[in-house]
């Protein structure tokens, strides 16, 4: 098993700990009835650095690892502090731009997300297809140096908070075709809008709403990568975006199983603890030891398979990553 934690890592949590405990679990049931986390708060977090760890520092990023982003993750899910979108920020979108991005791309955009100057968004989801992108019917028209962007996106995690989007158009709309195309839209061009706050079950305290695109005129320069090339780029980065999900589900498990212990420790049933039943010491050994396979898993998983890390071995083994 390839380990994907070093003592860095370790150092990096206890700062990454310190800001949650200081600077988000006071205020995140506020930011829970408000339904978005206030923008000083991301400026904080970027004067931190704990914006766009996998960002290098050419770009404003700390040039850490995936190992780095997980900590983040972890630490949030250890806090429950679903209100910051910090993830789809930092772990989801600036990938993208990191890896298919220009260089006066990475230098416009990455450099605002790490200082938290500027916060991302990245618009998939549309109205009555879900997440079938084949089906999205946001098109782009191409009129000289610019690109006529129209649709709409719902869903969108930071859409309320969002000073630009990564959206995926279709500059060829027919149907179920895979040809979609990536492209970075500013907040305040004409014809963006953004909907109202999209009530929710839960995770309410991230701001989610809805975009409109009414005839927005975006620059060809702002294509990201090639176009007709974005499906490829979104099954692409899925991997890591899907890890993000299994580390934050890991933490809670953990910390749940932690929580529980205390309890039938302390709880008494018919003079003595919960705890000192057989029964109890078995079913929270089973559950320990489900945990425990879950985290090697992951943790294996993150170190071999994941597409920021698998560049990192190719550059150690002196591989070109197109081999």
């Amino acid at each position: 098993m390839r380990e994907s934690r070093r003592e860095d890592h370790e150092l990096f949590r206890t700062q990454v700990r310190r800001f949650v405990e200081r600077e988000i679990a006071p205020h995140h049931a506020q930011w829970e009835r408000d339904g978005f986390v206030p923008k000083d708060v991301w400026r904080k977090a970027g004067r931190s650095g704990l914006l766009c760890c996998l960002v290098p520092e050419a770009y404003g990023g700390t040039g850490g690892d995936f190992g780095h982003s997980a900590v983040i993750i972890e630490e949030l899910a250890r806090a429950n502090a679903t209100a910051f979108g910090i993830t789809t920020h930092s772990e989801i979108c600036a990938p993208y731009i990191l890896a298919y991005g220009t260089d006066d791309q990475k230098r416009r955009w990455l450099t605002a997300m790490a200082s938290g100057e500027a916060i991302c968004a990245i618009a998939m989801t549309e109205p009555g297809i879900g997440s079938d992108l084949r089906s999205l019917r946001t098109t782009a028209v191409r009129d000289g140096d610019h690109f006529v962007v129209s649709g709409q996106k719902t869903f969108i995690t930071n859409g309320l908070n969002a000073d630009f989007a990564i959206v995926a158009v279709k500059i060829d709309p027919r149907p179920a075709d895979k040809k979609i195309t990536l492209m970075l839209i500013d907040a305040n061009t004409p014809g963006f809008t953004k909907g109202r706050k999209l009530e929710k079950i839960g995770l309410r305290g991230q701001d989610t709403c809805e975009l409109f695109f009414d005839n927005v005129r975006v620059p060809v320069a702002n294509v990201l990568g090639e176009e007709h090339e974005g499906f490829g780029y979104l099954m692409h980065e899925l991997a890591q975006e899907r890890m993000i999900i299994a580390l934050r589900a890991a933490t809670s498990i953990e910390v749940i199983l932690e929580e529980t212990i205390d309890y039938t420790r302390n709880r008494q049933a018919f003079g003595q603890a919960v705890f000192d039943y057989q029964n109890t010491r078995f079913k929270l050994a089973q559950a320990k030891a489900e945990v425990t396979m879950l985290r090697v898993f992951i943790r294996d998983h993150a170190g071999n398979n994941c597409p920021n890390t698998l560049k990192i071995r190719r550059r150690e083994t002196g591989l070109d990553e197109t081999t």
